[in-house]
């Protein structure tokens, strides 16, 4: 038996073995743990999630510190506490948004260093690495929320809402960060090169992040803009979260967009992962 020959059965076997042996949900349910434990075991990247909305709060929220409140609930179209308050939602719906970066950087590194080409040869689905991945990148996006809502609490913030709608604009907030996630990684899935992710990053979400109702009201835009926040979920998890904050009400059906959004996302990125998810 020639080496060539060798080589290439070995794999058909494993994953016809493996393909009845090892359900898909136990692998990802490993492949799950190694990425969370990859973000608590790096403490530069658990101190940059603390610190990047904290600073968002802390810098951008107390931009109009010195505005009259008269002024700010005419600015904003609603009654207000301080613009702190008006901000949070925003910012934890924005920080959502950007967190599909950092899993498109995960991915990249793992083809690097070959961890990626491991995992492929084995049984289990280019889905599932997928959907791992993804998964990983909203669990760190989540650990946000406590601080940010400790920080502002600590600058004063009054919170609205009872323990059912913070329940739910928690969930609006990881099927945000989910549904980005895809995206990212949909759109990187073939790509071997760090710059990649950064580029996409940027070209995404700063547009989504201005053209969404979470720093300021959508009522100021103009019409070209008000047409982009009418379709993007981050607007709708921010108004989600706004409205239990300020009022202490939540507009379910603005959760039901976001779930949308997260299921169309998760179906597109399977898909476009099981055929253009590769190592080189």
């Amino acid at each position: 038996m020639s080496t060539e020959t060798r080589y290439t059965s070995v794999p058909a076997t494993r994953n016809g073995l493996g393909s009845h042996s090892v359900p898909q949900g136990l692998q990802f349910s490993g492949l799950y743990a190694r990425e969370v434990l990859k973000t608590f075991r790096n403490p530069f990247v658990l101190i940059i999630t603390f610190v990047q909305p904290f600073m968002w709060l802390a810098f951008f929220g107390s931009s109009f510190s010195n505005v009259p409140l008269s002024e700010l609930d005419a600015l904003l179209h609603v009654q207000i506490q301080s613009y702190l308050q008006f901000l949070l939602p925003g910012t934890l719906a924005t920080s959502m948004l950007s967190i599909g970066m950092f899993g498109s950087m995960s991915t990249i590194q793992d083809k690097r260093f070959g961890f990626m080409k491991r995992i492929l040869i084995t049984p289990t689905s280019k889905v599932t690495v997928y959907l791992t991945k993804a998964l990983g990148s909203a669990t760190r996006g989540l650990v946000q929320i406590p601080v940010m809502v400790a920080a502002a609490l600590i600058f004063g913030v009054r919170l609205n809402g009872d323990p059912l709608m913070w329940t739910g604009w928690v969930v609006s907030l990881a099927l945000l960060g989910f549904g980005f996630s895809c995206l990212f990684l949909a759109i990187t899935a073939s790509s071997t090169d760090w710059q990649t992710p950064g580029v996409i990053s940027n070209f995404i979400t700063m547009p989504l992040m201005f053209a969404s109702g979470a720093l300021f009201p959508t009522a100021n835009f103009p019409k070209w803009m008000q047409t982009i926040a009418n379709y993007n979920p981050v607007t709708y998890a921010a108004l989600f979260g706004r409205d239990i904050v300020l009022s202490g009400t939540a507009h379910w059906a603005y959760l039901g967009y976001v779930a949308i959004f997260a299921g169309a996302m998760v179906a597109i990125g399977s898909l476009v992962a099981s055929k253009y998810l590769r190592v080189e």
